[in-house]
């Protein structure tokens, strides 16, 4: 028997979440201050932005129970990766933190291993 689909997509909510949450710890780890989580805009939503000093890191989080489909670093592909771009962007001009040095990862994790991508695009 099959679950329902909204519990599917609860599940499928709570996993990406329980992900985003690795990755944050990662970077509070590595003595990084996280700026934002989920921003949105019109444009759409960046997972993670994370300062460390100068750094501003924009981090996409992909997230996948298993490697069945195409592993989670394989979703990021070149019209992600522009959309990510433009929102940094507007991150950015909407936030006065001064001169940076901007930098975009990849969180990739699969069932319960975390693979952070630096400089992934």
């Amino acid at each position: 028997m099959r679950e329902p689909e909204s519990t599917r997509d609860l599940s499928r909510q709570a996993f990406g979440r329980w992900g985003e949450d690795l990755a944050a710890r990662h970077y509070r780890h590595a003595g990084f201050e996280i700026l934002d989580r989920n921003w949105r805009c019109r444009h759409g939503e960046i997972d993670l932005v994370v300062r460390r000093g100068r750094l501003v890191v924009f981090c996409e989080v992909k997230t996948r129970r298993t490697a069945a489909y195409g592993g989670a670093r394989s979703a990021v592909d070149a019209r992600k990766q522009h959309r990510i771009r433009r929102l940094a962007a507007t991150w950015l001009a909407d936030h006065d933190i001064g001169p940076v040095d901007v930098r975009f990862d990849v969180a990739a994790i699969t069932g319960v291993r975390l693979e952070v991508i630096e400089s992934a695009f």
